[in-house]
């Protein structure tokens, strides 16, 4: 089975090691139609002992913003469940570079909303970081 029991998604880092298998006496009764039901019962009850969690991207925004502008990048950061990593200050320069991590389905419309939000001061760049467990319970 390639897909999870959660909600039918593609399984990452899984592998199921058969041990035994006892296949009917008579030839016409062997099969997959025999061994792939309970195998897949079998693995889908694995997965369920195992405690799945669901996972999404996250990328790492990197916003160059003025001092003054700050405020209006905070803001957009919690409106789309972003984490602040860190804030760098330019010595000698009024501009510092925001360091946050964005979920990936937060981030559409996030450029247009920032620069709403800071009057056309932030510039983002969004890279690829990492996976994360969902909050909640599956």
């Amino acid at each position: 089975s390639a897909s999870g029991i959660l909600c039918e998604e593609a399984m990452r880092g899984i592998r199921f090691n058969l041990k035994d298998v006892t296949m009917h006496a008579d030839a016409i009764h062997r099969g997959a139609g025999q061994i792939m039901p309970p195998t897949k019962r079998a693995m889908y009850a694995c997965q369920i002992r195992s405690g799945p969690a669901l996972l999404e991207p996250m990328f790492l925004a990197d916003i160059t913003v003025p001092m003054h502008a700050i405020s209006g990048v905070y803001s957009t950061l919690n409106q789309r469940r972003g984490v602040v990593d860190g804030r760098e200050d330019r010595p000698g320069t009024p501009i510092c570079k925001v360091k946050a991590f964005l979920p990936v389905l937060e981030s559409f419309g996030f450029t247009a909303l920032l620069r709403q939000n800071t009057g056309g001061q932030a510039f983002p760049q969004l890279i690829f970081s990492h996976w994360q467990a969902v909050n909640g319970n599956p």
